[in-house]
């Protein structure tokens, strides 16, 4: 991580967090999908739908996740909230790494995996340029571990153009 010193941002109730987590699912889905995404820019991570298989329920999940684009691939910190475990779709993603993005009407197929400790650094600062205060070295020291930056992969074909 890198050695600038930045202030940590408020501790934020955990129950607050899974409420602003549950509204933005539920905006998502009343509007149709009009609202609750949005495309990564050079000045701004965007939001992509993930769905997963449920590790323990085969059944599908769905999260909005955080992303950046780096060439032909996605990559989103493994966050719970800056919360300490790992959150459930990377889980679900370690047991079985096939999903599915939706960025607005897109849909890809992608293979998800674990930056290696070579492209983690390069990625890490991809996200901290953003000048976001949702992705700093402040925030990631809320956890207990280095946060899991994951990319997903173009799987062979395109779902939906």
């Amino acid at each position: 991580m890198s050695e600038s010193i930045q202030k940590a941002p408020p501790s934020v109730p955990r129950w607050l967090v899974r409420t602003i987590w549950v509204l933005h699912r539920t905006a998502y889905t009343v509007t149709g999908g009009r609202f609750g995404l949005r495309p990564s820019t050079p000045t701004q991570w965007g939001m992509l739908r993930l769905t997963t298989v449920g590790r323990r329920t085969a059944r599908e999940r769905v999260a909005i996740v955080g992303y950046i684009e780096d060439g032909r691939n996605l990559v989103t910190p493994a966050m719970n909230g800056w919360a300490d475990p790992e959150p459930a779709w990377w889980l679900n993603l370690q047991a079985s790494p096939e999903a599915l993005v939706e960025l607005g009407a897109e849909r890809r197929r992608v293979v998800a995996r674990a930056a290696t400790p070579e492209e983690r650094p390069r990625l890490w600062s991809m996200f901290l340029s953003l000048g976001s205060s949702a992705f700093t070295d402040a925030s990631a020291a809320l956890r207990s571990r280095e946060t899991t930056l994951v990319i997903f992969e173009p799987a062979a074909s395109l779902v939906d153009g």
